[in-house]
């Protein structure tokens, strides 16, 4: 083929450092354009973020020149360097040090992962972050050990 074609969207879910509640309604909007912006930067698309106080969840196409651990850095570094220029509330903000990432198949579940990506207030009134997250470990089959997941 002498082009090349590529189409890789994924989910990424990473939460606030020991899940402290620090994301509210007056700082979300603005803190997912500027992830949107960052993603932008790195020729990638924000497709969906939503989130809690204390986590957030982003669908993402990405460019076929970036690593996703590396755009995943970027934005929690960033983000996280922005958020504290919000005032003294924000000084001590940050990231957990890992992240979930979980590929989605094709342009038939980008709907159905944007519409679970929008209900995460809803969903988090009746479930805990932990166990969003254990839900998508068994999902996905992957091995993890409780004493290291959370930080």
């Amino acid at each position: 083929m002498a082009q090349t074609i590529f189409d890789v969207i994924i989910h990424v879910v990473f939460s606030t450092k020991n899940r402290v509640k620090l994301i509210g309604p007056e700082i979300e909007a603005e803190l997912f354009a500027y992830i949107g912006g960052i993603t932008n930067a790195y020729k990638s698309k924000l497709i969906g973020a939503n989130g809690t106080s204390n986590h957030v969840h982003l669908l993402i196409s990405l460019n076929k020149n970036i690593l996703a651990p590396d755009l995943i850095g970027n934005i929690k570094r960033d983000s996280s360097k922005w958020i504290k220029t919000k005032g003294m509330i924000y000084s001590k903000f940050g990231w957990q040090d890992g992240y979930a990432a979980f590929s989605v198949v094709g342009h038939t579940q980008i709907e159905a992962v944007k519409k679970y990506i929008g209900n995460q207030k809803e969903h988090h009134k009746k479930s805990l972050f932990e166990d969003e997250m254990r839900t998508f470990f068994r999902k996905y089959e992957i091995a993890y050990d409780e004493k290291y997941i959370w930080d």
